[in-house]
């Protein structure tokens, strides 16, 4: 990950100068909250008239998010950021040790920094229930965005930050399409307490992994319920590799209701078919350990992974930001951290340039392309290694 650019004080924004950020998730709130806090007016769109989920996996914290909490006013004295592993462990498919080295970290949840950044960029100007449908340019920098129910609203930047499906990639960057790398990510949180005792014997407290055939298996101990980080209250958060054909993938993401969900299966759509599946897989391929946590998961869930990175993440006064612009495959623990950056160097350049747009952009765009581009390659090599062990043939060209 790139350094981190400190912020000049020097300019702010003029007060009529507003953006318009679609997406309200994390990559919406960093960068909102960061023009906020650069003399912006912001308006955060979300197309979900319900609050998000709140019970997201788990993330590594990264030194970018503590940047964003820092420069958006967060109390970091008061705020547990999230719980600490000691070691790195890999077992061997029969549940011994094949390494173990100290490396302590900090892994966080996505509710977490989506409830701190919420609170971070106040409740009056995010609106949700706003669904993109159409975004019109014109020339001297205002750009509109139009919404499902008729209304518009017109700014002087847009920002789409509104995610790997992103409706303003779709408008404006027509050929950049999300591309599938072959496998998924069967995923899974179990309650502290209820660990069996063989997981918390093993796992508790660590960073775990375990490798098999076309199997990568990861897990640790993240905040729990309203982000509580006491012993005893927190989750363990674990995350299954599998080597997953197109048509079987589409079968995992039809849901419990016979719905199709696309690329991922949030906790309880899970078809039961597939969590017996989930199961029955973890007696045949993982450590005992592993075994026994996937097996407490009631409801286990689902995410196919995917690639993408844009050639140009700026268009005229439209950017993209977060997995918007890039998507980074899940070895990389970057996606949050990247949507950070993106954000974090935004804001600086505005605030060097306040009084050109269009040049800020053009500073912000080249290394902000670079990151997503080098995320792109590092990830697939990581993530076809563990899988494949060489280039997966899903991924050539």
């Amino acid at each position: 990950m790139s350094d981190i650019v400190e912020a000049s004080s020097s300019g702010r924004a003029a007060p009529s100068m507003r953006a318009l950020v679609i997406g309200g998730s994390l990559a919406g709130l960093f960068t909102g909250t960061l023009l906020l806090r650069a003399g912006w007016n912001v308006d955060i769109f979300e197309r979900s008239p319900d609050d998000l989920d709140s019970r997201g996996g788990g993330i590594v914290l990264q030194p970018e998010v503590v940047e964003v909490f820092r420069r958006a006013g967060v109390d970091l004295s008061t705020l547990a950021l999230g719980v600490t592993s000691q070691s790195r462990v890999v077992f061997h498919p029969d549940g011994s040790i094949q390494s173990r080295r100290l490396a302590p970290q900090t892994q966080t949840s996505w509710s977490l920094i989506y409830s701190t950044m919420r609170r971070a960029f106040g409740p009056d100007n995010y609106h949700q229930g706003r669904r993109l449908v159409n975004i019109r340019q014109k020339p001297g920098g205002s750009v509109t965005a139009v919404f499902d129910d008729g209304r518009e609203e017109t700014g002087d930047l847009l920002v789409g930050a509104d995610g790997s499906n992103s409706t303003v990639r779709q408008l404006l960057w027509t050929n950049a399409e999300p591309s599938y790398a072959g496998y998924l990510a069967w995923r899974g949180l179990v309650p502290e307490d209820a660990m069996p005792e063989i997981a918390r014997e093993t796992l508790h407290g660590d960073f775990a992994f375990a490798n098999n055939r076309e199997s990568h298996i990861l897990g640790y101990l993240v905040p729990g319920e309203r982000n509580d980080t006491r012993e005893g209250r927190r989750f363990y958060n674990w995350v299954w590799y599998r080597a997953v054909d197109d048509a079987q993938l589409r079968d995992v993401m039809t849901d419990v209701t016979g719905r199709y969900r696309g690329y991922s299966i949030p906790e309880g759509q899970l078809a039961p078919a597939w969590r017996e599946h989930v199961w029955r897989d973890a007696d045949a391929l993982l450590p005992p350990a592993f075994r026994a946590i996937v097996r407490a998961t009631s409801q286990p869930f689902a995410q196919a992974i995917r690639d993408l990175s844009v050639d140009r993440m700026v268009k005229g006064r439209v950017i993209l930001v977060g997995d918007a612009g890039s998507i980074p495959r899940p070895h990389t623990a970057a996606s949050t951290s990247k949507a950070a950056t993106n954000a974090l160097a935004l804001q600086a350049a505005l605030l060097r340039l306040p009084d050109d747009v269009d040049k800020a952009l053009a500073s912000w765009e080249p290394q902000q392309t670079a990151l997503g581009r080098y995320l792109l390659e590092h990830g697939r090599q990581v993530g076809n290694h563990l899988l494949f062990g060489s280039a997966s043939p899903k991924q050539v060209g």
